[in-house]
């Protein structure tokens, strides 16, 4: 039975991992080449947009931040409350500007998305027009008019 150890990675090797799935790379591909858990960069990433460097800094042990409804350590729902910067101090965390060009593509996409949507609805309601003017031009009969017969009579 071997025993194994954990593995001590430095913040700036965290920040590198993180900054490379952020500029675009595949994760999975990253953590191959790291030769890491794929969850592990999950983790760092989350941090880093959470505390910047310094939640990539974080010892082991308990998550300041985190609460049980949001699914990890329990009982600190207070100090997730206390950790929460207001919104002057927030523009200075440096996975902000990240989260907000993924914010500007994400919005990008919904309005490409609904410009879509609306195009299709568009092209129904043209097609529904045209069938209803044609509908309007028969007679209510249903019998096609003369020019339309095959057979004189």
């Amino acid at each position: 039975m071997s025993i194994q150890t954990r593995r001590l990675y430095s913040p700036e090797y965290k920040s590198r991992a993180v900054q490379r799935i952020e500029a675009g790379e595949r994760l999975s591909e990253v953590a191959a080449e790291l030769g890491i858990h794929r969850k592990l960069i999950y983790t760092w990433q989350a941090a880093y947009l959470a505390s910047g460097m310094a939640g990539l800094n974080r010892k082991r042990g308990r998550r300041l931040g985190w609460s049980r409804e949001a699914g990890s350590s329990p009982g600190l729902a207070s100090s997730a409350a206390a950790s929460v910067p207001d919104a002057a101090s927030s523009s200075a965390r440096p996975g902000d500007e990240w989260l907000r060009q993924r914010e500007l593509a994400e919005l990008k996409a919904r309005n490409a998305e609904l410009e879509r949507m609306i195009g299709r609805q568009q092209v129904d309601l043209d097609f529904f027009r045209e069938a209803l003017r044609l509908m309007d031009a028969t007679p209510p009969s249903g019998i096609a008019t003369k020019s339309t017969r095959s057979s004189k009579k």
